[in-house]
C-alpha cells in the first residue's frame, strides 16, 4: 500500500482533499464579502486533560472563538485554572455552538457523545474512546446530525508533518517502504496510575500521536505486533516501555514508545523512507526537518537538505481548522472514515 499512485487510501484522500479545496474556495469567496469573520461560541466540557490549559489559553485570545465557559466538576481542576468562567453543563450546551472535550480520557467518548446529541460540533481530546463501540457511536452521531467531529491529534497541523505528507503523497520520496517513529516521555510517578487505567498503557495515551500519521499515510495494516511491557522500577501494571510493528502490503512501520526517557523531547522523531529518499523530522518540537533525495523532486534538490517548516504553536492549527470547518470554509484534515480507522488500529495495538 506504499505506492501512493495506486492506493485506495490515496484515492479517498484525493477526493477528500479536492472537496476540501472546493469548499475552501467557495467559503473564501463568501467570507471576502463579509466585514469580519463570525466568532464561534466555544465551550469546554471538562478541563482535566494535560492539553486543556494550552487550548483554553489559545481559545481565550482567538479571533475565531468566543469562549463562553468551562463545565468542570472537579474542585482540584477548577482550582488550578485561572481567569476561567465556570458554567454548568446545561448552560454550556445552551450557549455554545461548538464543544471542546478536554476531560479525563475515560470520559472523552461519553462527553463527546453528549455534545453531539445536543447538536454541537465537537473537538475531542485524544484518544477519543477506550473501546470500538463508543467510537462507532460518535461517528454515527456526527453523521446523523451532520456535525463536525475532530480528534485532538495536535501534530496533524504540524508544518513538518504536513511537508512529509505532501512529499509522500506527491511521490517525491518514491515508494514508501518503511516508517520509523519514536514517542517518549518521562512520566511522573504519581501519574502512572492514571495512565495504567488502560491496557495500552503509555502507547494508548502517548504513542497514538505517531500512530495517527502512519495510518493516515498507509491505511490499515494487514498485521500488527505489539510488545507492551512494564520495565520501570515500579510496583504497578503500567505498560511503560513499548514497541509496535505494523505490516502493510509493501511497507513496515515501527513505533517505539516509553515513559522512562529523560530529556525525551529532543529524541521524539518521525522518519519516512522511500525509494527516492528519506524525510526525517527530529526533533518534532521545535520542528527540524531534513529531506535527503536520490533525484530532485518537487521543490527539493538531490542530496541532503534542511527544510524550513515555518512557525508552529501547539493546538493553534487544530482550533483554526475547527473554526474554518464550522464556517464551511474547508473540510477537516481527517474524514470521519479516517478518524474511525485510526481508532480501530489504536485499539487493536493496545489490545483494547
Amino acid at each position: 500500500m506504499n505506492s501512493f499512485s495506486n492506493s485506495a487510501v490515496t484515492r479517498r484522500q484525493f477526493l477528500h482533499d479536492s472537496a476540501a479545496l472546493a469548499v475552501a474556495v467557495a467559503g473564501a469567496s463568501a467570507v471576502a464579502q463579509l466585514p469580519a469573520r463570525r466568532r464561534i461560541r466555544l465551550g469546554f466540557l471538562g478541563a482535566s486533560h494535560s492539553h486543556a490549559s494550552g487550548k483554553l489559553k489559545l481559545a481565550a485570545v482567538s479571533s475565531d472563538f468566543e469562549l463562553v465557559g468551562v463545565a468542570e466538576e472537579s474542585p482540584a481542576v477548577r482550582q488550578r485554572l485561572q481567569n476561567v468562567n465556570f458554567v454548568s453543563e446545561k448552560e454550556l450546551f445552551e450557549r455554545a455552538e461548538a464543544i471542546a472535550v478536554e476531560s479525563d480520557v475515560r470520559d472523552h467518548a461519553r462527553h463527546a457523545l453528549s455534545a453531539l446529541r445536543a447538536g454541537k460540533h465537537v473537538h475531542v481530546e485524544k484518544p477519543p474512546s477506550a473501546n470500538l463501540r463508543d467510537m462507532q457511536e460518535l461517528i454515527a452521531a456526527a453523521r446523523d446530525k451532520r456535525l463536525l467531529l475532530q480528534t485532538g491529534y495536535m501534530w496533524r497541523y504540524h508544518p513538518g508533518f504536513q511537508r512529509i505528507f505532501e512529499a509522500a503523497r506527491r511521490g517525491w520520496l518514491g515508494d514508501i517502504f518503511m516508517i520509523r517513529a519514536a514517542m517518549t516521555n518521562s512520566l511522573e510517578a504519581e501519574r502512572r496510575a492514571e495512565w495504567a487505567e488502560f491496557k495500552g498503557g503509555s502507547f494508548f495515551e502517548l504513542g497514538c500521536h505517531l500512530l495517527d500519521p502512519i495510518v493516515r499515510l498507509l491505511g490499515k495494516p494487514i498485521r500488527i505486533t505489539s510488545h507492551l511491557r512494564r520495565h520501570g522500577p515500579f510496583a504497578d501494571s503500567f505498560k511503560d516501555n513499548n514497541v509496535v510493528t505494523l505490516e502493510f502490503d509493501r511497507a513496515l512501520a515501527v513505533i517505539t514508545n516509553s515513559s522512562l526517557q529523560p530529556n525525551s523531547g529532543s529524541h521524539r522523531a518521525f522518519e519516512v523512507l522511500g525509494t527516492n529518499g528519506t524525510a526525517v523530522l527530529r526533533p518534532i518540537e521545535p520542528p527540524v526537518l531534513h529531506i535527503d533525495l536520490l533525484k530532485p523532486a518537487g521543490p527539493y534538490k538531490a542530496g541532503a537538505q534542511k527544510v524550513e517548516s515555518g512557525g508552529y504553536r501547539r493546538y493553534e492549527g487544530d482550533l483554526a481548522e475547527f473554526a474554518a470547518a464550522i464556517r464551511g470554509e474547508k473540510l477537516l484534515t481527517a474524514s470521519l472514515d479516517q478518524e474511525l480507522q485510526v481508532q480501530e488500529v489504536l485499539l487493536e495495538v493496545c489490545g483494547m
